[in-house]
Order: C-alpha cells, then sequence, then structure tokens
C-alpha cells in the first residue's frame, strides 16, 4: 500500500538549505572544547566512527592532520566488494561480512556506491587461470555468490567469446574461449569519506581538515583529550576518550603511553595509473593476466578513463610522499598490452595515484597473501585504536570501535549506522537519474539529492558553469560549493579529492590551479600570496608525481 505519510528515516536527512561548515566556526567548537571522543584521522574508518558516535548521542570531534581521505582513503581501488581472492585464502567469513557491508553502503550511500559488474576471460593460454581450472573457477563463483553476492539482485554468468568481447573489445580474440561475469560496486572513496565527515556534521559533530594532533594530553594516568595544531594556532581539547584510526600513519606515531605495545603495521603500497578509456572500450571492470606474477590486474573505466591496478608490496618509505614508479607503471602496462590488442605507451599516462594499506602483521611473507582484518584495541589509560580492514568494512570497523570508546566512558548507546542515510542518499533514485544522462547525471552520482544546491549556484551565477578542466566534467560551481560546504581549504583540496581531475587528468589540472585559487580566493577570502602559494605547491606536487612515475626522479 503507498505510504500515509513520509518516512521520517529519509525526510530528516533532506534539508531546504545545505548543511555550511565554516572553518572559524568549527574551530571554535574544537578549541578548549569538552568532548565525549575525539577521533584522530580523517580517513574512511575515522570518518564513520565519528558519524557512528555522533549517531549515538555522544560529543564528538574528528580531526585530520591534511584533508579527508588524503591518505590511503582516495587511493584505493574505489571498489566495493567482497573480494573474491579471500576466498581464495579461505576467508569466507571475511567475504561474507564484506558482501553484508556492501549492501549496506548500496543503500545508505546510492549516490555515491554503484553496481560494477567483473569480467573474467578464459584464455587457451597465459590467462588469469588455465581454462581447464574453469569449472573450478565457476565454483568460486557460486559460494562468492551465496556469500552474499546474491544481495545485488543478479548472479554471475557464464560468457561466450562474443559476450565478452561486447564487453571489452580490444581483448586478444585469438587466445580467447568465453568468461565469466559477476557482480561487485565501486565508489568514488574520496567523496563517500567526504560525505561520512560531513555526515557527522550533519548530527552535531565537530570535523576540522588542516589539524594536526601533535600530543594525546593524559591526567591521573588516563587520556584527557589532545593538542593539535591548526595552521600556526596550537589549540587544546579534553575528551574522556581518544580514538585513533590513522591507518598507516600508526607506523610512525601511535599516540600511546608508556610501556604499552603498539600493533605491528606493514604498509602495502598499492599503484593504479589512468589511460584514456578508448584505449581499452570496456564497459566493466576486466580482470587481466598479468605476465610473469601469479595475480592479476585489473582495468575500470571510470568516464573517459580507465583506471590500471594494483600492485601489493611491502613499502618502507615516506607515507606522506608515495608515488607511482616508471617500474610499477611498466609492470600494470604490460599486463594490458599482454591481454588486450592496444597500441599504449608511457607517454599516454593521464594520471597516477599510489598509496598504502594498513596491514596489522609481523614481517614476513607477501603482502597480498596477507589477511585484511582489522583490529581494535584498548589501552588501560583509555586510548582506543582502531586499525586494517578495507574501505568496504569500515562502517563495521566503525561500530567495533565506537563499542570500545563507550565501554571506557561507561555508557551504552546503539549502533544506528546498518540503516543510516548519508546525506544526499535519502530519496535519491540512481537509476532514474543516471538514465536522463547529462549534467543532472554528472551531478547526481556525485551530490545525490544535494545535488540542487550545486544548480542553485549556477542559477545565481551562470559563468560558473565553465569546466574547471576542459575535457572533465567539472563545473567551476563545484569549488564555490566545495568551499563553501565541504570545507576545502586548497587548490589541491579541489583538483585531487572533491573533484578527481588530477588522476584523470593531472597535466591538465595544474596548467587549471591558478583558476581554481581564484575561485577560492573570492570564496575564502584568501590573500592572493597564499592562493599563489597553493598554486606553485600544486604544480610542483604534480611535476614531481610525473618525474616519478616517467623515470626522471
Amino acid at each position: 500500500m503507498p505510504a500515509r505519510r513520509p518516512a521520517s528515516a529519509r525526510a530528516r536527512m533532506v534539508s531546504d538549505a545545505p548543511l555550511r561548515l565554516d572553518r572559524a566556526e568549527q574551530l571554535a567548537h574544537l578549541d578548549g572544547g569538552d568532548f565525549d571522543i575525539i577521533v584522530v584521522g580523517g580517513g574512511v574508518t575515522g570518518a564513520y566512527t565519528a558519524m557512528d558516535a555522533a549517531l549515538r548521542g555522544f560529543r564528538v570531534a574528528l580531526l585530520e592532520k591534511d584533508d579527508f581521505a588524503s591518505g590511503t582513503s582516495s587511493k584505493s581501488s574505489k571498489m566495493i566488494h567482497g573480494g573474491l581472492r579471500y576466498i581464495e585464502q579461505g576467508n569466507l567469513a571475511l567475504v561474507r561480512h564484506s558482501l553484508l557491508e556492501r549492501q549496506r553502503l548500496r543503500k545508505n550511500a546510492r549516490h555515491l556506491v554503484q553496481r560494477l559488474p567483473f569480467l573474467f576471460p578464459v584464455l587457451s593460454h597465459n590467462g588469469v587461470f588455465d581454462r581447464r581450472l574453469a569449472a573450478g573457477f565457476e565454483s568460486l563463483l557460486w559460494t562468492y555468490d551465496l556469500a552474499g553476492g546474491w544481495r545485488e539482485g543478479i548472479l554471475h554468468q557464464k560468457l561466450t567469446k562474443n559476450e565478452v568481447l561486447s564487453h571489452c573489445p580490444t581483448f586478444k580474440a585469438e587466445h580467447l574461449d568465453g568468461g565469466f561475469l559477476y557482480y561487485d560496486a565501486r565508489a568514488d572513496d574520496a567523496r563517500l569519506t567526504l560525505a561520512l565527515a560531513r555526515t557527522a556534521a550533519f548530527h552535531g559533530a565537530t570535523v576540522l581538515n588542516g589539524a594536526r594532533v601533535a600530543e594525546v594530553t593524559r591526567q591521573g594516568g588516563k587520556v584527557s583529550g589532545v593538542v593539535a595544531e591548526v595552521g600556526n594556532r596550537q589549540v587544546r581539547a579534553r575528551a574522556g576518550v581518544v580514538v585513533l584510526a590513522t591507518g598507516v600513519w600508526l607506523r610512525d606515531w601511535s599516540g600511546a603511553g608508556k610501556d604499552v605495545e603498539v600493533p605491528n603495521i606493514r604498509p602495502a603500497k598499492g599503484v593504479h595509473i589512468a589511460v584514456p578509456w578508448s584505449k581499452i572500450r570496456n564497459d566493466c571492470t576486466v580482470t587481466i593476466p598479468v605476465p610473469g606474477r601469479n595475480r592479476r590486474a585489473t582495468i575500470t573505466r571510470w568516464g573517459n578513463t580507465a583506471y590500471l591496478g594494483t600492485t601489493d608490496e611491502d613499502y618502507r618509505g615516506d607515507l606522506d610522499d608515495v608515488n607511482c614508479t616508471r617500474e610499477e607503471r611498466d609492470f600494470l602496462l604490460d599486463g594490458a598490452r599482454t591481454a588486450l590488442n592496444i597500441d599504449i605507451e608511457p607517454q599516454d599516462v593521464l594520471g597516477s595515484i599510489a598509496g598504502c594499506r594498513p596491514l596489522v602483521a609481523p614481517p614476513g611473507g607477501k603482502t597480498v597473501e596477507l589477511k585484511r582484518n582489522h583490529e581494535v584495541r584498548t589501552d588501560p589509560d583509555g586510548l582506543v585504536t582502531v586499525v586494517g580492514g578495507k574501505l568496504t568494512t569500515a562502517r563495521h570497523m566503525a561500530e567495533q570501535t565506537v563499542d570500545a570508546a563507550q565501554a571506557v566512558l561507561g555508557r551504552k548507546g546503539r549502533c544506528r549506522t546498518k540503516s543510516a542515510y548519508l546525506l544526499g542518499a535519502a530519496g535519491y533514485d540512481p537509476e532514474a537519474i543516471v538514465a536522463s544522462g547529462g549534467l543532472a547525471s554528472h551531478l547526481g552520482e556525485r551530490y545525490g539529492t544535494e545535488a540542487r544546491f550545486v544548480t542553485d549556484i549556477l542559477a545565481q551565477d551562470p559563468t560558473l558553469g565553465r569546466p574547471i578542466v576542459e575535457g572533465l566534467p567539472y563545473l567551476e560551481a563545484e569549488v564555490v560549493y566545495a568551499a563553501r560546504h565541504e570545507l576545502a581549504r586548497s587548490v589541491d583540496d579541489i583538483l585531487s579529492r572533491r573533484t578527481r581531475a588530477r588522476i584523470m587528468a593531472r597535466d591538465a589540472s595544474a596548467a587549471s590551479a591558478e583558476r581554481v585559487g581564484e575561485l577560492l580566493m573570492k570564496e575564502l577570502d584568501l590573500p592572493r600570496s597564499e592562493v599563489a602559494d597553493q598554486v606553485a605547491h600544486y604544480r610542483l606536487q604534480t611535476a614531481h608525481e610525473r618525474a616519478i612515475l616517467m623515470g626522471d626522479k
């Protein structure tokens, strides 16, 4: 029967005005503030933890030293999935739970998390697996479907050779026997993390990027708060519990008290490169073999680009300067050339990303073979640490983390994130919006029901309808919206994470940095000298990234 009244859960998340996040106001709340929980680390786990805690009624602050998702959470494979290889590792429990969490995200963040078909070709030789093992692989897919893949409403399919070519016409047909198609999901990881942080703020949390926690304070042997550096200013805030959700950076700073054993963190480096989609012409994620390696790579379409990834190797370098090297680039390009009939060269690479997975494991063994489990621990002084896991399971990690934090506080609150919408998701119909195409589709997949606030800006000033970077769909109005409502502070915030221009068109984004700086200067009332420094810094960063990628450094 039709509803006789509006759904309250949906209605409360839809407002007639956008959430306006003002840095000065957030900083004023933080400085000298008294919180129940302070979360350190603005990646996906920290943002989900802040949202969970705020929904339970706690006074919460979320602090990030750089920008939301500026670490691992903007440099993932962008896949919301169970992980077939975890079944191969015998970790069926992780797969089952991941697939349940996938569907929660498909509902609660429906504007950001979309269905993604995965194609496995069956080749006569040099394939992902020997064709004689195809029947065994199908059994693996049945296990995946039964473990939770069925929740997507469509099961895996066996394809003929021509059906495979219809999804990726550049496959080398002479060795192609057929293939398998199964279904998972994907998300723009940076925007998902940002949406979580904004939703936490919507529910009352104080959220602030550019706030580096320098010290966890203690009083009477118990955690009492933090000292943070915000620009040239040092601020203090009190809290009953401090949660560290810093990911791989836990390797370099744990915030722990004396004589406390901390988890052993093994950063595992993963890289992706972007190439023109017209070179690949795939309509799904294509899995390809990598010559001489016992692993596979993937090629995923995103707009007019295709992402090739990933690697999985130990990393011991500077966590704030992780880049795709020439050797890693060639490794991925060689894999693509082996499987596909394409002419692709290093100069075709449009951009790259490199990040580190926060694995909890002792030294020894290959990182690709390690389980992606997570760990939540509570120190005797009340410091709670969460580390490990993966993008798909961040909600569950956050739930367990807040459970641990409230135990320290001696309070109880029920987790509400299993069915809690993110801003922009409530009432959004992805099929209807995307089917319309054009600007509505582009904005809908980024902002959901909040897209109207971007078009409000356009209506007020139609000149902001120009693209930020020629050839990419992002508009100048989105820069203005990011400055007003998404705590964007810099040119890099805009081009690397509020949009994904940096990976889609690195060099072109550097050319557009000055115009982005002008828009930010007007919106944020920044000194011209500061904007000039931001533009120069962004161009220096992109040049550094390109030099390493091309082997010039």
